[in-house]
């Protein structure tokens, strides 16, 4: 073939129009037919220095940018076409006439036309034209050939980037994500059968096994309360309960007459139970109702017997009070379902109340419910409650009631109350009120009877109250127990003048038995002057008044005293002789106990000890005790008050008993309500027997409409009370007569 002159006029590269055939002219090989020497006419054997530049021509189509050849580059990616670099625009095989028609084998990317200079229409690019469109379209003839561009184009422009293709998704990403939450799902769900299987099935096992059992109540016994020889003050006994389901009584009205008689009420009474009703919450039928609670067992059979619809007869327990009503203020008593309500049967509730065991067993359905042999058992045994052993003595005790009670009745008293104390070891022997109630049958009792009135009840003490004048000074030293006191019938405090029952002289000397014998309040009120009103305060405390005995019993008063800041004029002159202040009947008791026991007060008591279920026997905290005067000023002051009880026209004269020296004082008082004192009078004696060495001390506090009738009541209830209690004891009699006493000079 011969050589194409490379000097050829560049018209000729430009104007030759490239066309399908030129693309036909292409062997698969990539060689053009004037390659193989078979077109034109020419020469099979190529020229060297063609084949050359023919090699050199095919490099250049694998330039990336500016027509400059990258040595040492590896192969561009290809296009669609072999040969064909991927990021380039070929060039066209017009444009160098060197190689021919067929030394290109690929399809040229769109490009860019540039409109003409003058015709005004923006620049536009031809994209997506097929190969053969491009082939015939015919060369602008103002555009210069590849390779021979005009000295004004020699800098190529480069060529502009073909658009990116669109972005492809990201199927592994997808399915990643798709894994991740199938897996978590399934996590899920396999957490959760664990949960089921291991954590949640003993619940789901227990539930099942819930509502496949019966339950029955095993009742625990209430304890008893024993008085101080274990005799039986109160106790729990079987019994049974009677009730109704109003949704299944037919006949009203028969069934009340047939159930009247057993239930010891009226059929008036019974048969508006019966009748059908709806709950006031919910709207939702009655279906239960009591008729009776703790009926006796054959009573129950009987109704049992009647088989009765809708009657229901079952299982219970009632407190059986023997003594009905000995000591029920102290005892108190229990509500329906045996919880403690007053008295003792409140305060130790917990002690006393046992607790409910249960016998739980698997049943079937339907006609086979009844206890699956071999299934599901479990009991829980009930535990009774403990018992209470009381220092009360029964027989003491019932004295002292029938005794007060009848005091009571002669003169029409409103109230009265007893004690009996130990002297030596704080134990409550008896505890009297009146009036009183039968415990077995609390609800009929009026409210007024239900108070235990020596624990509850506050008075002015009155002349009781000078053996705590005497003791202070006594111990103070103001006095001595041979000292004397000048007197006149009267002496003023403050606007008020305070006269004695016994009138003396002006000027005549008191001893001190006389002092007592006669209750002088002029000697008393002088006595407290030299005292000091700090000092009584204090000893007034030391005695137990004004805060509660601690003896155990619900609603104990605390009682008031008068501190010497808030003192008044008359107080100086009305404290002493017992006015102006508030103390329980017991708290005087005590005050008088300390005097017997040589000086120290102990603390009263009711509870002596606790016996569990299986016997075992607790003894409660030892007793609150504390000193207050000496032993010889309480033996000193024990022998001034035996003046009471022997000296011709004492006041204490109707306490004296025959063969027994006593020691004690009488008083007269107000009773003290809401802060106002209350109309009629509170006659009291405190006393202790033998008095040499004494063991019991008994105070009577009695209150009565009238004037004058306390002190008549009180000292005859002391002697008689005192007589039972010393005799009842074994006490000895004493063996020394009481000295004589001067009172006055």
């Amino acid at each position: 073939m011969a050589r194409r002159d490379t000097d050829e006029p560049e018209d000729r590269g430009r104007n030759r129009r490239s066309g399908i055939g030129d693309a036909r002219a292409f062997t698969p090989r990539g060689r053009t037919t004037r390659d193989g020497g078979t077109g034109d006419g020419a020469d099979a054997t190529a020229d060297p220095q063609a084949d050359a530049e023919l090699q050199r021509r095919r490099a250049e189509l694998r330039m990336v940018r500016g027509g400059r050849a990258e040595e040492g580059r590896p192969p561009q990616r290809l296009g669609r076409v072999t040969g064909a670099p991927a990021n380039r625009r070929p060039r066209r095989a017009q444009e160098d006439p060197d190689l021919g028609d067929g030394d290109f084998d690929v399809e040229p990317p769109p490009r860019r036309r540039t409109a003409p200079a003058g015709r005004g229409r923006p620049d536009r690019e031809f994209i997506g034209r097929t190969q053969a469109a491009r082939a015939r379209e015919p060369r602008r003839a103002d555009r210069p050939a590849a390779g021979r561009s005009r000295p004004q184009d020699r800098r190529q422009r480069p060529a502009a980037p073909p658009p990116d293709p669109p972005k492809m998704g990201e199927p592994r990403r997808r399915l990643r994500l798709a894994t991740a939450l199938a897996l978590l799902l399934f996590a899920a769900i396999g957490v959760r059968l664990v949960q089921f299987q291991l954590a949640d099935a003993p619940a789901f096992a227990a539930q099942g096994l819930e509502d496949r059992l019966d339950k029955i109540t095993l009742p625990a016994p209430r304890g008893s309360i024993f008085d101080s020889t274990g005799a039986v003050l109160a106790k729990s006994v079987e019994a049974r309960f009677v009730a109704v389901d109003p949704e299944l009584v037919e006949e009203p009205k028969a069934t009340a007459g047939l159930l009247a008689p057993l239930l010891g009420k009226a059929p008036s009474e019974i048969e508006p139970l019966l009748q059908k009703g709806k709950q006031e919450v919910s709207g939702k039928p009655v279906r239960f109702r009591w008729l009776l609670r703790g009926l006796n067992v054959d009573d129950a059979n009987m109704v049992r017997a009647l088989k009765l619809k809708g009657i229901i007869v079952d299982r219970d327990e009632r407190r059986d009070l023997p003594g009905h009503d000995l000591a029920a203020n102290l005892i108190g008593f229990t509500g329906t379902d045996l919880n403690g309500l007053a008295g003792v049967e409140a305060r130790y509730d917990q002690v006393l109340r046992g607790r409910n065991g249960q016998l739980r067993y698997e049943t079937g359905n339907g006609d086979l419910n009844k206890p699956i042999p071999g299934g599901f058992r479990q009991e829980i045994k009930a535990q009774p409650g403990s018992s209470l052993m009381l220092t009360i003595d029964r027989d003491v005790q019932f004295q002292a009631q029938h005794i007060l009670f009848e005091g009571m009745k002669k003169v029409k008293a409103v109230w009265g109350a007893a004690v009996v104390l130990d002297r030596s070891t704080g134990e409550v022997v008896a505890q009297a009120s009146y009036p009183t109630f039968d415990a077995a049958n609390h609800s009929a009792a009026k409210p007024e009877e239900l108070a235990d009135n020596a624990t509850s009840v506050v008075v002015d003490p009155g002349s009781v109250h000078k053996a705590i004048v005497l003791s202070a000074a006594l111990q103070e030293g103001v006095i001595e127990p041979d000292s004397t006191v000048k007197i006149g019938p009267s002496i003023k405090k403050g606007n008020q003048v305070y006269w004695d029952t016994h009138q003396f002289a002006e000027g005549t000397k008191i001893t001190l038995p006389g002092l007592m014998a006669f209750s002088s309040n002029v000697a008393t009120i002088k006595v407290a002057e030299k005292l000091g009103a700090e000092k009584l305060y204090e000893y007034q405390k030391l005695f137990g008044l004004g805060q509660p005995t601690g003896i155990g019993v619900p609603g104990e008063s605390s009682g008031q005293l008068q501190p010497p800041e808030n003192w008044s004029g008359t107080s100086y002159g009305s404290i002493p002789i017992g006015h102006e202040m508030a103390v329980t009947p017991l708290q005087m008791a005590a005050a008088y106990a300390a005097i017997a026991n040589d000086g120290v007060w102990v603390q009263p008591h009711l509870i002596k000890k606790t016996i569990a279920p299986d016997g075992k026997v607790t003894l409660p905290a030892p007793v609150k005790s504390h000193r207050v005067i000496s032993a010889e000023n309480a033996a000193a002051l024990r022998e001034i008050m035996e003046a009471v009880t022997t000296v011709d026209q004492a006041t204490g004269r109707s306490a004296a008993l025959p063969g027994y020296r006593i020691s004690g004082k009488t008083g007269t008082g107000s009773q003290v309500l809401n802060g106002k004192y209350v109309k009629g009078e509170v006659g009291s004696f405190i006393g202790m027997a033998p008095a040499e060495n004494p063991r019991y001390v008994v105070a009577v506090f009695v209150k009565t409409p009238g004037v004058g009738a306390g002190g008549k009541v009180a000292g005859p209830a002391f002697r008689d009370i005192m007589a039972f209690t010393l005799r009842h004891f074994k006490v000895l009699p004493s063996t020394i007569a009481s000295p004589k006493f001067v009172t006055t000079y």
